[in-house]
């Protein structure tokens, strides 16, 4: 079958598909298409020409420049930086600080799922973690599913872990999950390298380790732990009220400059991997 054929279509007002030819009728006296007119050089001469090929022009005017003066007076709102841990009563994101360059101790009385969350948020910020359990089976699926395959929480047994190598660029948490009596810290706190030590309650050595901690975490206590934990923290006889009557993902964050409640909230992820949250395990 023969292929059809067409009449070449010639335009010569320079419309259609071909162009006219250069220096021809109507290209403006034998001006060159890529060249600027007459008008448009006069009214850009205040700032730079355009080069042929390059685009549409731009501003003729520089109002976004800035003058070197003028530099001190921009700003950049930075807000806290370290984990989200929740949200506070007036529903904004409470974060907490965990990783510095001052050594940290910290003190957790609650749960293992609380320990958890925060050490899976730890982790999403870059940090590693190490923890220290009489329990490790019970921390092993947390330490595999955390970091996406990489290696961040590493688990040890009760004093089998080692010197960890904090650094700026890679901050450490060291977690100690070992009961109600956790055995003298081989990890002391250091710089980028903070301590949490997890107490499933109050004991004998408690009011000692919450006078010594410089952040003191609480969930749900009993009547008689608020008053131990409220005389020791000096906090006001109206919060040490509210401790026993706090939800399972409600806790009292406190330190030596003030404390605030906090409602930690857990994502999907978190709750498929380690459930809802509970105050004992």
């Amino acid at each position: 079958m023969a292929s059809p054929t067409y009449q070449p279509r010639v335009n010569t007002s320079g419309n259609g598909w071909r162009n006219p030819p250069i220096g021809g009728a109507g290209t403006g006296g034998g001006r060159l298409s890529h060249q600027p007119r007459p008008d448009e050089e006069q009214s850009g001469t205040t700032g730079p020409k355009p080069r042929p090929g390059f685009g549409l022009r731009g501003p003729r005017r520089s109002p976004h420049v800035l003058t070197a003066e003028s530099l001190a007076s921009l700003t950049l709102p930075v807000g806290d930086d370290g984990v989200i841990i929740g949200i506070d009563p007036q529903n904004q994101p409470a974060v907490l600080s965990l990783l510095r360059p001052a050594p940290l101790e910290i003190a957790l009385v609650g749960s293992m799922w609380m320990a958890q969350v925060l050490a899976l948020r730890t982790v999403a910020t870059g940090a590693r973690v190490a923890v220290e359990t009489a329990r490790p089976p019970a921390w092993g699926q947390m330490a595999q599913a955390a970091g996406g395959g990489q290696q961040c929480v590493s688990v040890h047994e009760v004093r089998q872990i080692a010197p960890q190598g904090p650094s700026v660029s890679s901050p450490v948490l060291v977690v100690r999950d070992m009961g109600a009596r956790p055995p003298r810290n081989q990890l002391a706190p250091s710089p980028w390298q903070s301590v949490l030590t997890v107490l499933p309650f109050l004991g004998p050595r408690s009011p000692q380790m919450l006078g010594r901690a410089d952040l003191v975490g609480l969930q749900r206590l009993s009547p008689e732990e608020a008053e131990v934990v409220t005389r020791i923290m000096r906090l006001p006889e109206q919060v040490g009220a509210v401790l026993p009557t706090l939800s399972d993902n409600a806790m009292l964050w406190c330190s030596r400059d003030g404390h605030q409640f906090v409602m930690t909230q857990p994502t999907e992820a978190e709750t498929n991997l380690l459930g809802g949250p509970r105050r004992m395990d």
